[in-house]
């Protein structure tokens, strides 16, 4: 789900590297036909899915393939065909939510690669997979560090977890800096290459607001006790402490194939040689600086946000992925996409428990709110 995106391009290329071990039943992306036609021709999915029939048509006219699914039923039917094993959630936004529902009530593993399922519907989604005795393998590089560093110890042994931060895009720059500053200069990461939107994220911090929001759900710790820091390097991908002090991180290169690998083969470990290997000589240094919550809001909002629970995230988010899109189209400025959010949350009424109907509600009217504006 999200074969043309960053995380799925990449997980194209672990299947690549070891066809003895993967093939690609299915495909899904939104509308870039000329991004996935020769990833078409290269796998041979038996299932494609779209995003509307339009795309559908487009793509009819460009290959003798019978099976191209639609939508949101598509992305259900591929990912909970019986050939199935793995789902990788790579596609962008909360879309991917209701198809990641029924793969885990279909028993699938899900390798999840997108914040937005655990953050709009944290609750819907673990309960599920409890109740399937389902895996959710995470491929974020932070969440995999966490997951490695958990393997083999308690649970109720964790004092904090601790999420480093490359700091984005804008990671020198004050609050006044930030006025005026274009999309090109936001989709400059000094570290990783991602798409667009977490980009964006990153440079605002709220890609580190829902990775916090997302390891609550994942790793059943309470907000208190999970810690984000500043760390330049993106060497060390994230760490955990434990009650008698003792520290493990897992380190390596920045590379996003290394952890989607390690869903895919979890629990065995494959050799990657188009990676580099982390060379520490060379590296010298690494440097670790507190998080100014003044300076990154959105952080700070994620947090308040997760704390309060119920529908918040789902507004949190929504209202993110919207501003995002706004800036990304030219029509606000980066800092008023923090303002959209603050005022969203704002505005709404929290509902403790929310249903998937409810999510869905809520997440439209909070996207139709801040496509216009919040008026």
């Amino acid at each position: 789900m999200g074969a043309t995106g960053s995380i799925g391009i990449q997980t194209l290329d672990v299947i690549r590297l070891h066809p003895e071990q993967f093939s690609l039943y299915a495909m899904a992306f939104g509308r870039n036909i000329e991004k996935a036609l020769p990833l078409i021709h290269e796998f041979n999915p038996a299932i494609i899915v779209v995003q509307d029939e339009d795309t559908k048509a487009k793509l009819q006219k460009e290959l003798n393939h019978s099976y191209i699914l639609c939508g949101g039923e598509g992305l259900i039917e591929a990912g909970t065909a019986e050939p199935v094993d793995v789902v990788v959630n790579a596609v962008m936004g909360s879309i991917g939510l209701p198809a990641t529902l029924k793969a885990i009530q279909a028993k699938k593993i899900i390798a999840i690669a997108n914040k937005e399922t655990l953050v709009t519907a944290g609750h819907l989604v673990m309960e599920e997979a409890r109740k399937h005795q389902v895996e959710l393998l995470p491929v974020d590089s932070e969440h995999s560090a966490i997951f490695q560093a958990l393997n083999g110890e308690k649970r109720k042994n964790i004092e904090k977890l601790i999420i480093t931060a490359s700091g984005g895009s804008f990671r020198d720059k004050t609050r006044k800096e930030l006025e005026g500053v274009t999309v090109e200069d936001a989709l400059n990461h000094p570290n990783w290459s991602m798409g667009a939107k977490i980009t964006i994220d990153s440079a605002s911090m709220m890609n580190k607001g829902l990775e916090v929001i997302e390891a609550h759900w994942l790793f059943d710790v309470p907000y208190e006790q999970i810690h984000v820091i500043l760390h330049r390097e993106s060497v060390i991908h994230s760490m955990v402490e434990y009650v008698d002090r003792n520290v493990i991180a897992q380190l390596g290169t920045p590379d996003m194939k290394v952890p989607i690998q390690y869903a895919l083969t979890y629990p065995e470990r494959m050799d990657l040689p188009v990676t580099n290997h982390l060379n520490l000589e060379e590296l010298a240094t690494l440097n670790f600086e507190k998080m100014d919550m003044d300076r990154f809001p959105c952080l700070r909002m994620a947090f308040e946000a997760g704390k309060a629970g119920g529908s918040m995230p789902t507004v949190l988010n929504a209202a993110n992925e919207e501003a995002v899109q706004l800036f990304l189209e030219g029509k606000i400025s980066f800092l008023d996409i923090e303002r959209y959010i603050e005022e969203a949350l704002e505005r709404h009424d929290r509902i403790h428990n929310p249903d998937l109907s409810t999510i869905i509600s809520i997440d439209e009217e909070t996207r139709k709110r801040v496509r216009f504006h919040l008026n």
